[in-house]
């Protein structure tokens, strides 16, 4: 037992190890068109057989060898693997492109090997769960999946709402690119807050293409190719695209995610597509960030406890019911048999004149107004980034106060007003240009008006959308799924801006592509409230 597994499995909170473990390095594992892919074996030093984990891992093998001696201490063959073009595995990175056929070539390998006995689990979370996904009908009839804040397709996390994820790949590409070097370096940047800073000074210069330049010093090739080939072409995602694998016969899967992360929404659309088909998966959400530690925790206590289930039929780890959410406002976790928790009771808040959200239906009144400047654009402050600083929720106050932003609140709560699921969105909107964003939050505001995130989304309007009378679109866009409770005496607050950059990349006005733009125009933004165009928020309600 290594000090480095001795004390995750202690700070995880893990239970009590079963055997030492050996691991046998550095095997090179041929792929079908001759690349070799380095993987890592690690062995429960116990007699009998075991069943097998699978990691595939594009970030080096090195951050995940403690899990996987974790997983192997506790009874568990762990078979762990760089993709191609990371760590010691030959041929090139591109990102999703061949996660299907080279994990493939690995499943075959492993069912060659003499110590697997037909039990297959496959773990880990983001793009290791995309890995998963990837093969995930290919699996044997005795095997379990652990997917964690990922999705199975990634067109909607690169292009959510239509405008490029910049600050997530941004900060990404700096992370698969750094750790080719000196992982150390790469994690001191990542924990200090310093990719997050590299990527807004690079996204301020364009065009967007050199940004990899900017952050790297070197050309990354699937950076140029999202920009050149991806940018609105489906056939580039079709093919990389796995949610067609879910179905009936997709092996059991237990779901874990954070409300604060970024894939919250597809990882709830995977879920769902297994609870339509009859499948009960279980599905544990809590109040974290993409990168939070306790959601690595979390994870790796869940692997372990759904392995054992299903894979040696040991159910004493899980609990009874499949559902376990965190709700914010009243910090308490919940369990229930399905997500969401029944039929919600929908709750409409309008906004009107005079920075008020009320249920009251609106009246005449004039639009709002304020000018979207892409010279300057409004920052990203908190929610669902990729972000090991300033992600998650925070005080809303600076953003609250430029005058691109504008502000709808309520009057203090009577009652609390619990909403679990997706906030709806309808929102009349005029632009004096035909290229605009449109980004909503909902905030709860405390007694002491501090102002905090609860949960956002975006839209990005085009010259292709069609024309609408007096050019006032109706846009009817979700804000991410929550679970939160607004306590008695809080106030709602709604705000409404056309930018959050650099988590989206920011609307250059024009109609050039979003790679090669560098002339950047104004908008003059109109927020309609009257009886003709009632802008609300639609609240899913539950009783708990």
């Amino acid at each position: 037992m290594s000090i480095a597994s001795r004390l995750l499995a202690r700070s995880f909170g893990l239970p009590k190890r079963k055997s030492g473990s050996i691991r046998t390095r550095g095997l090179m594992l041929p792929m079908r068109d001759g690349v070799e892919l380095e993987t890592d074996h690690y062995a429960p030093k116990l007699p009998g057989e075991h069943p097998t984990i699978l990691m595939r891992v594009p970030y080096g093998l090195r951050g995940f060898g403690t899990v996987a001696e974790c997983y192997a201490e506790r009874g568990f063959h762990v078979v762990l693997q760089a993709c191609r073009g990371t760590g010691r595995s030959s041929g090139e990175f591109d990102p999703l492109v061949r996660e299907r056929e080279d994990g493939l070539d690995t499943l075959a390998w492993i069912k060659t090997q003499p110590w697997y006995d037909g039990r297959l689990g496959t773990s880990g979370p983001s793009y290791l769960g995309y890995a998963q996904w990837a093969i995930s009908d290919a699996l044997p009839k005795h095997s379990a999946m652990s997917t964690k804040v990922t999705s199975a397709e990634f067109k909607s996390v690169v292009f959510p709402g239509g405008a490029f994820h910049l600050g997530l790949w941004l900060s990404w590409l700096q992370t698969v690119e750094g750790l080719r070097g000196n992982p150390a370096l790469v994690f001191r940047r990542m924990v200090s807050g310093d990719i997050e800073q590299r990527t807004l000074k690079a996204s301020m210069k364009l065009p967007l293409r050199d940004a990899d330049k900017r952050v790297t010093g070197h050309t990354v090739p699937f950076w140029h190719r999202w920009l050149d080939d991806a940018v609105g072409n489906d056939a580039f995602w079709e093919s990389i695209d796995h949610t067609h694998r879910l179905g009936p016969r997709t092996p059991p899967n237990h779901f874990v995610s954070g409300w604060y992360d970024f894939m919250i929404d597809q990882l709830l659309r995977d879920y769902t597509t297994l609870v339509d088909v009859g499948q009960q998966p279980y599905l544990t959400i809590g109040p974290w960030t993409h990168v939070a530690t306790e959601l690595q925790a979390e994870s790796v206590r869940s692997t372990l406890a759904w392995m054992r289930a299903h894979l040696i039929r040991d159910r004493s780890g899980l609990r009874d019911l499949p559902v376990r959410l965190h709700i914010s406002g009243l910090n308490e976790w919940r369990e229930f048999e399905s997500y969401p928790p029944g039929q919600p009771d929908t709750q409409l808040w309008h906004i009107h004149p005079d920075k008020v959200l009320s249920q009251r239906p609106v009246k005449a009144s004039p639009p709002d107004t304020y000018t979207y400047d892409p010279r300057k654009p409004t920052p990203a402050i908190g929610g669902a980034m990729f972000a090991f600083k300033g992600a998650g929720p925070v005080d809303n106050a600076k953003l609250e106060a430029r005058d691109d932003v504008l502000t709808y609140t309520s009057e203090p709560l009577f009652a609390p007003v619990t909403i679990i699921g997706n906030v709806r969105v309808t929102l009349y909107a005029r632009a004096s240009l035909p290229n605009a964003d449109f980004f909503v939050r909902l905030c709860d505001v405390d007694e002491k008006g501090v102002s905090t995130n609860i949960c956002d989304g975006l839209i990005r309007m085009t010259s292709a959308a069609p024309a609408v009378v007096d050019d006032i679109w109706k846009l009817n866009f979700k804000l991410h799924a929550t679970a939160h409770c607004f306590r008695k005496d809080h106030r709602l607050r709604v705000l409404v801006a056309s930018g959050a950059h650099p988590r989206f990349a920011r609307n250059t006005g024009t109609d050039d592509p979003i790679g090669e733009a560098t002339r950047l125009v104004s908008a003059d933004i109109e927020i309609f409230h009257d009886p003709n165009h009632p802008s609300a928020i639609h609240l899913p309600v539950h009783e708990i």
